[in-house]
């Protein structure tokens, strides 16, 4: 029962990073725009972060998200051992990123730590991922920042044809105020995708321990605490992910704000209904690089770009052997 409780705790600590190393993902354009402070973005994406979860539990009916996290292993391999070991593996990955200011991937890491630990716990074998629940996984890393960018561009050209004859500083006091919208639709996306990925492990742990017999059995307390760690890392900012978001890759005004966060909640409400985990982190950064494209391809900084896709590859491998080396260890003093 330790045991468990330790790694209830680890799982709402990671939680809690998410929250502000992805706190960039809904708040970087709407404080680049100057429409609210830093502190009073975080507040307004926490809100939204936690009224997530009466999104998901009352409006769509189900935790798909998790559901689909908790059952990227085979449930014969998932012991607590190889839990412990992904989410400490995950908590490293995050914190170093974060320290670095790169906006990689909290969901991909979890899963990366999730398969390390699980394949080395089966003595080198693949054969206890299910590729059927993980592939969808991995090919939305490629295709969530696409989607994102394509959906940001047509949002982009579509409102600037709209508004060509309007009054440009009236236009734009109706953009600050439509940003508020669009982020809070952001927040709702990143709450409702991201905290239930660390509900699906809690899940995991507990039928590992046998205090419930399915994934769909997991009581109440577990997505409320969820949500409401997610909420609380938010608050506490990410500051330097911040200004790489919201400066380093384009320069961002209002109107492309509110088509940036647009696209980003719309991939992310798109991806939640499937039941595919995806990185909000990719899914804004990809709106952000439509954005900018619809000016001319120069206005995106390429070398930032080309930076936050090598992190965005190398964070499942190295999560993954991360959690390897930090089971061996766990399996040296735990039996």
């Amino acid at each position: 029962m330790t045991f468990l409780v330790i790694i209830i705790i680890l799982a709402f600590i990671f939680d809690y990073i998410n929250g502000f190393h992805d706190a960039a993902n809904s708040i970087a354009t709407i404080v680049s725009t100057k429409v609210l402070t830093p502190f009073q973005a975080v507040l307004w994406a926490a809100v939204f972060n936690f009224a997530a979860f009466f999104l998901a539990k009352h409006v769509i009916g189900e935790f798909k998200v998790g559901n689909t996290i908790a059952k990227s292993v085979f449930e014969q391999f998932i012991t607590l051992k190889v839990i412990f070991s992904g989410l400490v593996a995950a908590i490293i990955w995050n914190l170093f990123t974060w320290w670095y200011g790169i906006p990689s991937s909290s969901s991909h890491t979890l899963i990366g730590g999730f398969i390390g630990a699980a394949v080395t716990g089966a003595g080198g074998s693949f054969d206890v991922i299910n590729f059927s629940k993980v592939l969808p996984t991995i090919y939305f890393i490629i295709l969530a920042p696409l989607i994102g960018m394509v959906v940001a561009f047509v949002l982009t050209v579509f409102i600037i044809n709209i508004c060509k004859k309007a009054n440009p500083f009236r236009a734009e006091n109706w953009f600050k105020r439509l940003q508020l919208v669009s982020s809070a639709a952001l927040s709702l996306g990143h709450g409702s995708n991201d905290a239930q990925k660390v509900m699906g492990i809690i899940a995991a742990a507990l039928v590992a321990h046998g205090s419930i017999e399915k994934i769909t059995d997991v009581p109440d307390w577990v997505p409320f605490s969820c949500f409401c760690a997610i909420a609380l890392g938010t608050m506490s900012g990410g500051w330097k992910i911040v200004k790489t978001m919201g400066t380093r890759i384009t320069k961002v005004t209002p109107l492309e704000g509110v088509a940036a966060e647009g696209a980003g909640a719309i991939t992310l409400f798109l991806t939640e209904t499937l039941g595919i985990p995806v990185s909000t982190t990719h899914t804004i950064t990809g709106a952000i690089i439509g954005v900018g494209a619809t000016k001319r391809l120069s206005a995106v900084r390429w070398g930032v770009t080309v930076s936050l896709l090598w992190a965005w590859i190398l964070t499942i491998p190295i999560s993954a052997l991360l959690a390897a080396a930090v089971y061996f260890v766990v399996n040296l003093f735990i039996k």
